[in-house]
C-alpha cells in the first residue's frame, strides 16, 4: 500500500494495514497544520533511539511487535519502563527523553501521531541512519509550530 502524504487536505486509509504493511524506519503519510501521522518499522534487535523532543508531544501505537519503552527526563533518569506489544500505546510528553527497544522476534510495526508536525511532508527514511543523517527533514512552512523552536536531543 502506497499513500501519498497529501498535506492539510482530507484524507482517508486503512492505517492498520497500511501500518504493518510498512517497511521502511518512517514514512510520513499525512501532514496537517497541528499533528502529523507517520509509519515505522523497528528491525529485529533495534531501536528507535533515545531521544527528546523539547516542543513535541507523540502519540504511538503498536500494531505488531514487542518492545520495552524506556522514558524519563533525561536520559540517564529513565523512570519508566514497559513492555508493550500489538494494541499498546506509548504516549510520550513533550521534552521526555524516550526509546522502545525491539525485543521479539518480528520487526515492531507502529504509527506515530505528532503534535506539532515534526518531520518534512512526505519524509521517507529507509533506515535508522537515513534519519540520522537526514539535514532536509524541517516541517513545512505552513505548519503551526512553535514560536521558539527548540533542536531534538538525541543520546
Amino acid at each position: 500500500m502506497t499513500i501519498e502524504d497529501i498535506g492539510p487536505r482530507p484524507q482517508s486509509f486503512d492505517l492498520e494495514q497500511a501500518t504493518i504493511e510498512n517497511k521502511h524506519y518512517r514514512t510520513v503519510v499525512w501532514s496537517g497544520r497541528y499533528l502529523q501521522a507517520t509509519l515505522m518499522s523497528i528491525p529485529v534487535g533495534s531501536d528507535i533511539g533515545l531521544e527528546a523532543h523539547p516542543d513535541t508531544d507523540q502519540f504511538l501505537r503498536l500494531d505488531a511487535g514487542r518492545g520495552r519503552v524506556q522514558m524519563g527526563p533525561s536520559k540517564d533518569e529513565l523512570t519508566f519502563e514497559q513492555e508493550v506489544s500489538d494494541g499498546w500505546c506509548v504516549l510520550v510528553p513533550a521534552g521526555t527523553c524516550h526509546n522502545i527497544n525491539e525485543i521479539g522476534d518480528e520487526p515492531i510495526q507502529l504509527y506515530a501521531i505528532y503534535a506539532p508536525v515534526h518531520h518534512k511532508q512526505g519524509k521517507i527514511h529507509n533506515t535508522a541512519a537515513d534519519d540520522h543523517n537526514d539535514k532536509d527533514d524541517d516541517p513545512p512552512e505552513w505548519s503551526v509550530q512553535p514560536t521558539v523552536a527548540r533542536p531534538d536531543k538525541h543520546a
